[in-house]
C-alpha cells in the first residue's frame, strides 16, 4: 500500500509563499533573506523526496514517520511566516499578498524587534531542519526507498477472486447479465458484423469483473475464439498480448499438426517487440470472430497501446472492457454501436439476499436479534458486493451476538488494513485511491470532514478547496477553473459520487460511498490530515501530532474536556456538522490560525460565542448558511476579517449588514439568498469598492439606495448576480429600475454569466428590453417571478453566443418565439412558463433545438388549453421533457404526445389537466402516455400527476 501524501497539500503552498517573499527585492532585512532562501531550499529537497517516497508499494514505517515529521515541520514553518507578515502589517485591510505587503512595510522590517522575532524563530526551524535532514541519513531511508521499488511485490491480486467465483454465490447479476449477452450477440445486433466494444465502468468493488466474466462464460460458445486478460496500473504491453496469444493458440482439442503450427508460430516469442505482438495478435484474429475481455483498464494510454492488436475483421467480433474511470470507458466506445454500461450497486433485497446467504446460508436464517444491526450493516456497505462480502465474511467466523456486530460495525474503518477478511476489500479500493496524483489525493482526504451520507455542494467544496491553500493556478486556468478540474475527475475516477446532473452535464453535488469513506478517514488518521470528533469517530487521544483540521460531528461536556487540553492554535479548519451543546465548544480565540470555519446548519449556534471571531486573521471561507432563525445579526468582528474571500449567509435571517463590510476588499463571495429564493437584504453603500466580488446572491434592490445600485455596475469582476426586485410597478420605485438597467448595462461589457431576477409580485421587467450591450458571456437567465412578459424581449433576439440556460414567463407563445428559440445552438435548458399559445397550439419543427437537453413547459391558474406536438427531426439531444397534456384537447385530436421523435429521451413528467376531460379521456391518456414511453427504444422513465381533479 502506497504511503498517503497529504504532505504535498502543505509543501506546495509553503513553497509558493516563500519563494513570492525572496522574489521581492524591498525586503532587506540582513540576514533573515539568506536564512529564508536556505530555509527554501532545504524544503525543495524534502518536498522531492516525499513526493518520491509517497509513490512507494509498501513503504518501510521509518519513511512514513520521516515524511510526517516533514509533514509537520511544514505546517509550522508556513504558520511562522503567515504570523511574521500579519503582525508587521497589523491586521491591516489595506496589504494584499506577500509583494504588496512587503513594499508597505521595509520600514518595520529593519526595526530590531522584527528582525529579532523571525531571526529567531528562523534559528528553530533551521534547527528541526537539520534534525530531519540527519534522521534521513541516519535511517538511511533512500536505501529502503530503493529495495521497497525493485522489490516485487508478491501480494495476491486482490482481483482474482472475482474470475474464480461459483455461478451459485453470485446475487442480483442476472438482469444485468442477460442485458449485456442480448445486446452483444441477440437479434437486434447479431446482424452486425463490425466490431463491437462493451465498457463496464463503475466503482471499485462493484463486480465489473464479475459481470464480463459471467457475460463471456454466457457467449463464448458463439466465438471461434476468446481471451481474458487483467490490465495492471502500470501495463506491461509485451505481457499483455503474450497472455492474449497464448490463450487464442489454447484449445482442449487440438492435433498435432495444430499444435506444431502453434509451436513454430510462436518461436521466438520473448524476443518479440511490442510492434511485432500487435502484428502477430492481427495475424491471429484477422480470419476469426473473437470474444476478448479486458479487465481493469486504467488509462487512456494502457487501452490505446493495445487496441490496434484487435483488428476490425467484420466478422461480428466483440471486446469487453472493464474500467472504474468514465474517461476511459468512453475512449473504448468510439463507434455509434458501442456501448457504456454503468454498473449499479446492489439493491436492498439482493444486498440482503447475499449478506445472510454468506453468513446463514440462507436470508431468512437471521436470528431477529441481529436483524437491526445488519440493517446497519448493509448502509454501510452501500449495495457493494465486495464489501457486503468482506464484511460478511468477517463475522461469519463472530459469534451470532448484538454487541459483538455493533462493535464490528463501529470498527470498520479501523478494521480495513488490519482484519485479514477485510484485507481484499481495503486493497480493492485503495487501488484506485493510490492511482490519484498527489493533489487528487489531497483533495480527497478533505472529504473526511464531512459525515456519513453528507450531500456536500460542489460550489462551498471548490471555494473550501481554495482557501485550505490545496490549489494553484496553472496552465491560464484559475484556482476556481483548477478545482472544478478536480472535482469532475475525482467524479471520473468513480472516487465520489455524482449528486443532481444538471443540464449542461455538471453535477450540483456529490456524496461518498460509505466504504470510501471509511477507507478516506483510516488515511487522514494516518496522515494526520483530519481529526473527527464525536459519534464514535475518532479518539482524539490516539492521534500523533497536532491537530491541523478538525471535524465536529456532535460535541458534549466530555468532549470539550479532551479539546480544552489540547493545543489548537495550529488548527486550519473547523467544521462544525451537528450543533448539539455547541455551547461547549472552545473559543474562536482558541484558534487563531483559522483558513476555514464552517458551521453549515448548526441550529443552535446562538448558544455559541462568536466574540474573537476578528482574531482569525488566517480566515479565508465563513459559513453561517442553513443556521436560519439562530443568526439574524452578523458578529460585529466578521467586518475585520481582511482576508476573506467568501461568507455564507444564505438561509439565515440576516436582513442588514454593518456598513463596514465594504472594507472585505478580497471577497469573491457574498451570499444571502433564502430557502425561498427571496433577497431581504439591502445592498451596502460602498459595494462598489468590492471589486473582487465575482457570485452576489440575495440582495434586494428596492430596498437598496440609488448610489448602492449604481455601484453594482462597478463590480468588473462579477459572474454571478441574484437580486430580489418587489417594485410592483410603483411609479415611486422607477428610479431603481433605470439604475439597475444602467448597472446591468456596464456589467454587459464585463464577465457576467448569470444572472437571476425575483420577486414576490409581478413586478414588471419590460425595462429590460433597453438592456445593451449585452454581456457576451451571458450563460444563464432566470426570472422567479408572476410576471409574464407581453412579448419576447428584444435581447433574447440579440446574438447570445453563449445563454445555455433560459427561464422566462411570456403571456402567450408565438410561432415566431420558437423559430428564434430554436434557432439558439448554445441552449441547453430551456423554461417557458405561459398562459396560452398562439392558435391554441405549440408545434416543435423538425430541426429545431438542435442542442437542447431540458425542455419544461411551466402553466399557471388559468392557462388556456393547448395542443403539444414534436415533429420528427426536433430536439435530437433532448432528455428530460416536463409538459402539461390537456386530455380534454388529446380527445379530439388523439392521445400522443409525440415523444417518439424525441430520439435521446431518458426522463418524462407530464402534468395531466382533466378540466373539461370526459370519463373516458381521465382513463385513456395516462395509459396512452405509459404505451408510448414503452414503445420509445429509451424506454424513459414517466412520472405522470395529475392537475384539476
Amino acid at each position: 500500500m502506497k504511503v498517503v501524501s497529504a504532505s504535498h497539500g502543505v509543501l506546495g503552498p509553503l513553497l509558493g509563499k516563500l519563494t513570492s517573499l525572496l522574489a521581492d527585492e524591498c525586503v532587506r532585512l540582513k540576514g533573515v533573506r539568506r536564512e529564508i532562501r536556505s530555509l527554501r531550499s532545504e524544503l525543495i529537497s524534502m518536498h522531492a523526496a516525499v513526493q518520491k517516497y509517497t509513490n512507494l508499494q509498501d513503504p518501510d514505517v521509518q519513511v512514513k514517520a520521516w515524511i510526517s515529521l516533514v509533514r509537520e515541520l511544514a505546517y509550522d514553518t508556513e504558520d511562522v511566516f503567515d504570523k511574521f507578515v500579519h503582525h508587521l502589517g497589523d491586521g491591516s485591510h489595506h496589504h494584499g499578498g506577500f509583494k504588496e505587503f512587503f513594499r508597505k512595510t521595509a520600514r518595520q522590517l529593519k526595526t530590531l524587534g522584527s528582525r529579532h522575532g523571525i531571526a529567531n524563530q528562523i534559528d528553530d526551524l533551521k534547527a528541526r531542519v537539520k534534525e530531519v535532514k540527519e534522521l534521513k541519513s541516519s535511517y538511511k531511508l533512500d536505501d529502503i526507498a530503493c529495495s521497497t521499488s525493485t522489490f516485487e511485490h508478491s501480494g495476491v491480486d486482490p482481483r482474482l477472486s472475482a474470475l474464480f467465483v461459483e455461478e451459485a454465490h453470485l446475487v442480483g447479476i442476472d438482469g444485468p447479465r442477460d442485458d449485456l449477452v442480448n445486446w452483444m450477440v441477440g437479434e437486434k445486433n447479431s446482424s452486425i458484423k463490425d466490431l463491437m466494444v462493451l465498457s463496464i465502468v463503475g466503482f471499485g468493488g462493484l463486480g465489473k469483473t464479475t459481470l464480463a466474466k459471467e457475460v463471456r462464460r454466457k457467449i463464448q460458445g458463439r466465438f471461434h475464439c476468446q481471451a481474458f486478460v487483467s490490465i495492471s496500473q502500470k501495463p506491461n504491453v509485451k505481457k499483455i498480448l503474450k497472455d492474449v496469444i497464448s490463450q487464442l493458440l489454447y484449445k482442449k482439442e487440438i492435433t498435432d499438426l495444430a499444435r506444431e503450427k502453434d509451436k513454430e508460430f510462436t518461436e521466438d516469442i520473448d524476443t518479440w517487440d511490442e510492434k511485432k505482438f500487435i502484428a502477430k495478435s492481427r495475424e491471429l484474429l484477422q480470419d476469426k470472430r473473437y470474444l476478448i475481455v479486458i479487465d481493469d483498464i486504467w488509462s487512456i494510454a494502457a487501452w490505446d497501446s493495445i487496441k490496434y492488436a484487435f483488428p476490425e475483421n467484420n466478422l461480428s467480433s466483440r471486446i469487453i472492457a472493464t474500467t472504474r474511470i468514465v474517461d476511459v470507458a468512453r475512449s473504448c466506445c468510439p463507434r455509434g454501436n458501442d456501448r457504456i454500461y454503468e454498473m449499479e450497486a446492489l439493491s436492498d433485497l439482493h444486498s440482503k439476499r447475499l449478506f445472510f446467504k454468506r453468513i446463514f446460508g440462507s436470508e431468512d436464517r437471521c436470528p431477529d436479534v441481529l436483524k437491526q444491526v445488519s440493517n446497519k450493516i448493509l448502509k454501510k456497505c452501500g449495495g457493494l458486493p465486495l464489501a457486503i462480502i468482506s464484511i460478511s465474511s468477517l463475522l461469519a467466523n463472530r459469534p451470532e451476538v448484538k454487541d459483538e456486530w455493533e462493535r464490528v460495525t463501529r470498527s470498520i474503518g479501523s478494521a480495513l488494513d488490519k482484519n485479514r477478511s477485510l484485507e481484499g476489500m481495503n486493497s480493492i479500493l485503495s487501488l484506485s485511491y493510490n492511482d490519484l496524483p498527489p493533489d487528487l489525493k489531497t483533495c480527497l482526504l478533505y472529504l473526511s470532514v464531512f459525515p456519513e451520507d453528507f450531500v456536500i455542494d460542489r460550489e462551498s467544496l471548490v471555494r473550501r478547496w481554495i482557501a485550505e491553500g490545496f490549489i494553484s493556478e496553472e496552465r491560464g486556468q484559475s484556482k476556481q477553473e483548477v478545482a472544478e478540474n478536480h472535482f469532475y475527475e475525482l467524479i471520473n475516477k468513480s472516487m465520489i459520487q455524482p449528486v443532481e446532473i444538471c443540464y449542461d452535464g455538471k453535477a450540483r453535488a456529490c456524496q461518498v460511498h460509505d466504504m470510501m469513506l471509511e477507507l478516506i478517514i483510516s488515511k487522514s488518521a494516518e496522515d494526520n490530515f483530519v481529526a473527527i470528533a464525536g459519534q464514535g469517530q475518532t479518539d482524539l487521544a490516539n492521534r500523533h501530532g497536532l491537530i491541523r483540521r478538525l471535524s465536529v460531528h456532535y460535541i458534549d461536556q466530555e468532549l470539550a474536556s479532551v479539546l480544552a487540553n489540547e493545543d489548537l492554535s495550529h488548527v486550519r479548519s473547523l467544521t462544525v456538522t451537528e450543533s448539539s451543546c455547541i455551547q461547549h465548544l472552545p473559543s474562536l480565540v482558541s484558534f487563531e490560525v483559522l483558513r476555514v470555519l464552517d458551521f453549515q446548519g448548526s441550529q443552535s449556534l446562538q448558544e455559541y460565542d462568536m466574540n474573537g471571531i476578528d482574531k482569525l486573521f488566517q480566515l479565508k471561507y465563513l459559513s453561517l448558511r442553513g443556521t436560519d432563525m439562530c443568526v439574524s445579526k452578523l458578529p460585529s468582528g466578521i467586518v475585520r476579517l481582511y482576508g476573506l474571500e467568501t461568507l455564507d449567509l444564505s438561509e439565515t435571517y440576516i436582513k442588514e449588514l454593518p456598513s463596514e463590510i465594504v472594507q472585505l476588499i478580497k471577497l469573491q463571495h457574498l451570499l444571502l439568498i433564502t430557502s425561498e429564493a427571496i433577497g431581504r437584504t439591502k445592498i451596502p453603500n460602498g459595494i462598489g469598492n468590492m471589486r473582487n466580488l465575482r457570485v452576489i446572491s440575495g440582495f434586494n434592490v428596492i430596498k437598496s439606495s440609488l448610489s448602492a445600485v449604481e455601484e453594482l455596475g462597478n463590480l468588473t469582476a462579477l459572474k454571478e448576480l441574484h437580486l430580489q426586485l418587489d417594485g410592483r410597478g410603483s411609479q415611486e420605485y422607477k428610479r431603481h429600475e433605470e439604475i439597475l438597467l444602467s448597472s446591468l448595462c456596464k456589467l454587459g461589457r464585463c464577465k457576467l454569466q448569470s444572472l437571476w431576477i425575483c420577486s414576490t409580485d409581478s413586478t414588471p421587467l419590460q425595462f429590460l428590453d433597453s438592456w445593451s450591450p449585452l454581456p457576451s458571456s451571458l450563460q444563464r437567465f432566470e426570472m422567479f417571478t408572476g410576471y409574464l412578459f407581453p412579448k419576447m424581449p428584444k435581447w433574447i433576439e440579440a446574438e447570445l453566443t453563449s445563454l445555455a440556460y433560459l427561464d422566462i414567463n411570456l403571456i402567450e407563445i408565438m410561432e415566431e418565439d420558437l423559430r428564434i428559440l430554436g434557432e439558439m445552438r448554445p441552449l441547453l435548458s430551456l423554461v417557458l412558463t405561459f398562459k396560452g399559445a398562439q392558435k391554441g397550439r405549440i408545434i416543435i419543427r423538425g430541426h429545431a433545438f438542435s442542442c437542447l437537453k431540458e425542455f419544461c413547459l411551466v402553466t399557471i391558474p388559468d392557462t388556456r388549453a393547448t395542443y403539444l406536438k414534436f415533429e420528427e427531426g426536433a430536439m435530437p439531444k433532448l432528455e428530460k421533457l416536463e409538459v402539461p397534456f390537456y386530455v380534454s384537447v388529446a380527445e379530439f385530436c388523439g392521445f400522443k404526445l409525440g415523444i417518439n421523435h424525441l430520439p435521446s429521451l431518458k426522463h418524462v413528467k407530464v402534468r395531466l389537466d382533466n378540466e373539461h376531460a370526459t370519463s373516458y379521456g381521465r382513463k385513456a391518456a395516462p395509459t396512452a402516455i405509459r404505451n408510448e414511453a414503452n414503445a420509445h427504444p429509451n424506454h424513459p422513465r414517466v412520472f405522470i400527476v395529475w392537475t384539476n381533479g
